[in-house]
This record gives structure tokens, C-alpha cells and sequence, in this order.
């Protein structure tokens, strides 16, 4: 029954490395920082520049005869750290102490972009190639929380005198016997466990948008496109058993309708999984220039169905596979889930009181609850993600600009989404730099986001105690981009 908890665990953790990888700004699975004129001045939703191309698509009608290109180059950084404080960790013979701190570290080097747009009278034709969704590492050395909790639950549920009844809930079902009941039974003491457990994790949604501008008036112009979305995704790692206890190998073991031997209670297990998808997204977007002041704009993505198809590898016992039953489902060979990405509403104007200053807000409103994922985890939200940003550009001279900008994310998570296994905190973005123009036709970006993460709380009542888990998060982004026009 222990490798029963720990694999059910452990195939959870999917949903953390999931979500963990994404290490950009945006909504719960979407990337919005597409280079690094965004890093520098966030609020781009009503930009008329080829750098706004993902958030303000229209605006490009508004641009120069030719062609203009922007490449780019991001490096993100971040750490997620969760500090769990359970009773029965202090069980643990390495570390005899509660709370335990796990850390989480997600590293994309290399987050690559490029936007391309052809203009001629009233037409612009344009393309944007990026990183939508994921696009780093993230690795566990020392697994989570709940691993290690459910570790500790099986072993003591059965300890004369420690605890009788042990229910943590979500990872131990009441009812179903410890494999250890008949070894400690035969050495009559408990002295203690350990664990080992690792699993890392990569994710990439690689994006490539079509679309065409079109200028119905001089100062009105609309958007229509279409982008694809090919999603790359591998999960590895491994649980394996500790110094400690090990079951009599003449032993019979108790699953849930089935028995075998004490040696899958003993088994290692490892796993590698790649995940293969491809979806589309429509998207729309209008421009309108009131005045050499004024300019507002808005963008609508609709929402991308997108299956993964699983390609798994696992050295899993079959009793232990069978036993875990539908939990294997999102993670088994062949299988193809559900991981939609949500539709977007997004708006925003610029105010420019003199050319050389512009003055920015945006609006972004993510539809998380409508977007189907496993297992219908997205019940589990009670509100869909908003975003505000405001930010502002000064032409210091005609060969440097500084901006600076604000960000604030509010996600609308419930507690029983926000676990070990998949979180997402409610934070605020600062971002900075400048814009330096050795040409009127060369342009080069330097900018730079640091996130500032709420922390969060979350409690558990257990049979064993009260187990406290406490979210952290922190990220941070330099950006290089170099924007022609020719």
C-alpha cells in the first residue's frame, strides 16, 4: 500500500511540474511576455509598434510602408519553495523535525522570439513566432510534501498507539491496511523513515501566429488571424525506498480487491513521460486612433482545444498500476488529455500629452473556468484570472527612450486547487529599461521584470495533526530584442 500512495503522489506531481515550468508572466498556462520591449514597458495593449504585435495586432496597420522585424532573446529565472509543516515528519531519521522546506527551481536560458510585418497601403500582413506557453525546466531534487506526508501516513497508520485512524485526505483512503502492519508486528517497534524521490520536469508551447491588418479608416483598422500551437512536454523521475523498514518477503500484501507479494511494497519506480499536442487559436483585434493623443485597442483569443498525447515509459509493478486505477489515466501510454488553453479579452489605451511621452493602462481577463482540463480540475477555480498594467515612455532624445511599467495578476483560485502539486500566487510585476536607437531603422530593446508573489496558506486537518503548507514564488526576466525597419 505504501507504493500505491507514493505513485499516486508522485503521478500527481505532473499537474506541478505542469504548471511550474511556466516561468513568464500572463495567466495560469499562458506566456504574455513575447520579447523584450514587454519586459521594459508592460502595458502594450495599445501600442502602435512591431514590438506589439501579440498584444495589439491592429496596431500594426498604423506602421510604414515595408517591412518591419523584431528578434528576440529572454532569460528567466525562478525559484518555488514550499515549507510544509506536518507532526509526522518528525519521524523522518534524516531530518527529525517539522517544518520541512521543499524547493522547486524552473530555468528557461534561452526564450526565443520573433515578430514579422509587411505593410502596404491599407495592408499588413504579420507573423509572430514564441514561446505561448511553458518554455523552462523545473526540477524537485528532493520530491514535495505530500509525497513525503503520505510516506509518513503509510507507515504510521498502523503503529499501535501513534495513529489508530490516519487520514490525510486527497492521498491515504481510509480503510485500506499498511503493507508495514505485518512487519511491525513481527519486530514490535517503529523507529522511524526516509524517503528518496526525485522528478523534473520540461515544457514547451512553441506558437506561430498568421493574421492580416486592415485599415478601414485612417484611424480605424481591424485584426483577424489564426495561431498554432505545438506543445512538447517530458516528465522523468523516480521513488524509490529509504533506510528503514522492509516487508517480510513472505508477507501478503492487501490492495483494494487485489493481494500480492510483499516485494511490490519494496519496488522502485521510475517514470518518463513525453507529451505530444497541437491546437489552434482564432484571434481578433481593432485599433482605433481618436487622435494624435489618444489611442485604444482590444484583442479577443478564443479558447485552443489541445490534447496531449501521452508517451509513457514507467517501471511500475502491474498490481501497483492496477491498484492506482484512473490516477495512471493522465499520465498512461497512448492516452490523449484534455489541456485547453483559456480564451483571452484583453484592452487598453495610450495617452501621449506631448510626443515625447506616452502614457499606458491595459485590461487582460483570462476564462480559466471554461477551459477543460484533466479530470475537470478547472471546477476548482471560483474566479478567472484578471490583469491590470500601467506603464509609461519618455523620448529622452531621439536615440534613447526610458519606460517603466506595473503589473498586477490576480488569480481566483480555491484552496483544494492551490496545493503542493499545482499553484499559481497572485502577485505584482515591476518592469523597467530603455530603448536605444542607433538609426532611425534600428532599434534595440534592454529590459528587465522582477515578480513579486503573494504568499499563500493553506490548511489540512489530518488524523495525525494539522498540516500547513506555504506557497512561495519568486521570478525574474532580462530581455534583449533588436527591431529593423526596412
Amino acid at each position: 500500500m505504501k507504493k500505491v500512495l507514493v505513485l499516486l503522489a508522485m503521478f500527481n506531481l505532473q499537474c506541478a511540474i505542469f504548471n511550474s515550468s511556466k516561468v513568464q508572466a500572463g495567466g495560469l498556462v499562458t506566456n504574455s511576455n513575447q520579447n523584450a520591449a514587454f519586459l521594459r514597458q508592460m502595458s502594450q495593449d495599445a501600442i502602435i509598434d512591431i514590438t506589439g504585435l501579440y498584444f495589439n495586432p491592429a496596431g500594426t496597420a498604423f506602421l510604414s510602408d515595408g517591412w518591419h522585424v523584431s528578434v528576440n532573446l529572454q532569460n528567466a529565472k525562478q525559484s518555488r519553495d514550499i515549507t510544509t509543516d506536518f507532526p509526522l515528519f518528525q519521524q523522518n531519521l534524516e531530518k527529525p523535525y517539522t517544518p520541512h522546506k521543499f524547493e522547486g527551481d524552473a530555468l528557461a536560458p534561452v526564450i526565443p522570439s520573433l515578430q514579422l510585418s509587411y505593410n502596404h497601403d491599407r495592408w499588413s500582413i504579420n507573423a509572430n513566432f514564441s514561446l505561448g506557453g511553458g518554455g523552462g525546466k523545473c526540477e524537485f531534487d528532493q520530491g514535495l510534501g505530500s509525497f513525503e506526508a503520505a510516506y509518513a501516513g503509510a507507515l504510521a497508520k498502523n503503529v499501535p498507539g501513534m495513529l489508530p485512524a490516519m487520514l490525510l485526505p486527497g492521498l491515504i483512503t481510509a480503510g485500506i491496511p499498511s503493507p508495514y502492519a505485518e512487519a511491525l508486528a513481527a519486530t514490535g517497534h517503529y523507529d522511524g523513515y526516509t524517503l528518496n524521490s526525485y522528478m523534473k520536469g520540461r515544457q514547451y508551447y512553441f506558437g506561430l501566429s498568421l493574421g492580416a491588418t486592415y485599415k478601414f479608416t485612417d484611424n480605424l483598422a481591424g485584426f483577424v488571424g489564426l495561431r498554432g500551437v505545438y506543445a512538447t512536454c517530458n516528465y522523468n523521475g523516480f521513488v524509490r525506498p529509504g533506510v528503514g523498514y522492509s516487508v517480510p518477503a513472505n508477507a501478503t500484501i492487501g490492495f483494494p480487491g487485489i493481494t500480492g507479494s510483499a516485494e511490490l511494497a519494496n519496488y522502485g519506480i521510475d517514470l518518463n513521460c513525453d507529451q505530444t499536442g497541437f491546437g489552434v487559436t482564432p484571434i481578433l483585434g481593432i485599433d482605433y486612433k481618436i487622435n494624435k493623443h489618444w489611442n485604444v485597442a482590444a484583442r479577443y483569443e478564443a479558447e485552443t482545444k489541445l490534447r496531449l498525447k501521452n508517451k509513457t515509459e514507467a517501471d511500475v509493478p502491474e498490481l501497483v498500476a492496477a491498484a492506482a486505477g484512473p490516477t495512471l489515466g493522465q499520465f498512461a501510454d497512448g492516452e490523449k488529455v484534455a489541456a485547453n488553453i483559456p480564451s483571452i479579452l484583453s484592452a487598453g489605451a495610450q495617452y501621449s500629452p506631448i510626443d515625447q511621452v506616452r502614457i499606458m493602462a491595459g485590461w487582460h481577463y483570462y476564462f480559466d473556468k471554461a477551459a477543460k482540463q484533466f479530470n475537470d480540475k478547472q471546477k476548482h477555480i471560483d474566479k478567472n484570472t484578471q490583469e491590470f498594467s500601467a506603464g509609461v515612455e519618455w523620448d529622452i532624445n531621439k536615440w534613447v527612450t526610458v519606460s517603466g511599467s506595473w503589473q498586477n495578476t490576480r488569480y481566483g483560485l480555491s484552496d483544494l486547487y492551490m496545493s503542493d502539486l499545482s499553484f499559481n500566487l497572485s502577485n505584482n510585476m515591476i518592469g523597467f529599461g530603455v530603448r536605444v536607437n542607433p538609426t532611425e531603422r534600428l532599434h534595440i530593446d534592454l529590459g528587465y521584470m522582477h515578480t513579486f508573489y503573494k504568499d499563500h496558506d493553506v490548511q489540512t486537518l489530518t488524523a495525525a495533526g494539522l498540516k500547513t503548507d506555504t506557497y512561495h514564488r519568486s521570478n525574474r526576466v532580462f530581455g534583449l530584442g533588436v527591431n529593423v525597419d526596412f
